[in-house]
């Protein structure tokens, strides 16, 4: 199976997606590969990226290298996927399980350091990714409780 390819910033995106984006082509991919992800009867492999991924594919600010909604915008989201990549312990170009991945971000990102991490998305203000990953982790804790309630 052939990976989905994510970059770093998106693997926290995902959790938090309610359908605003750049473009209507944009948020129909983002959905897709949300829509994916966000289903526990799948796994498959992601290749983690820091630069263009699979939804910026469908990006009306995806110019032929960099992305071009401003100036300054390849160098944020390249920071973004750096902050990401380094808060997971994840290496760019590599290939993780879709399963790991969601259980290094319930396990490592707190809501509170998307602050940090999202630092200048125009996204984060909306506060959806935050409760995104809010309900990541309120998933898990549910499983570990029902795991210590088992017989």
């Amino acid at each position: 199976m052939e990976p989905i390819v994510l970059r770093g910033h998106h693997l926290l995106c995902v959790h938090g997606f309610q359908g605003m984006g750049y473009s209507p082509a944009f948020v129909a991919k983002m959905g897709e590969i949300v829509e994916r992800i966000r289903d526990p009867r799948q796994d498959f492999p992601i290749r983690v990226v820091r630069g263009f991924d699979d939804a910026c594919q469908a990006c009306p600010n995806k110019g032929a290298e960099r992305c071009e909604a401003s100036p300054d915008s390849e160098e944020h989201v390249q920071t973004l996927d750096r902050n990401v990549l380094a808060h997971l312990g994840l290496t760019a170009g590599e290939v993780y399980l879709k399963s790991e991945l969601v259980e290094r971000t319930r396990r490592l990102v707190e809501p509170d350091d998307l602050a940090f991490l999202c630092a200048g998305c125009s996204w984060y203000e909306y506060g959806v990714c935050r409760e995104g990953i809010a309900r990541l982790r309120q998933t898990q804790a549910a499983s570990r409780q029902e795991r210590k309630s088992a017989p």
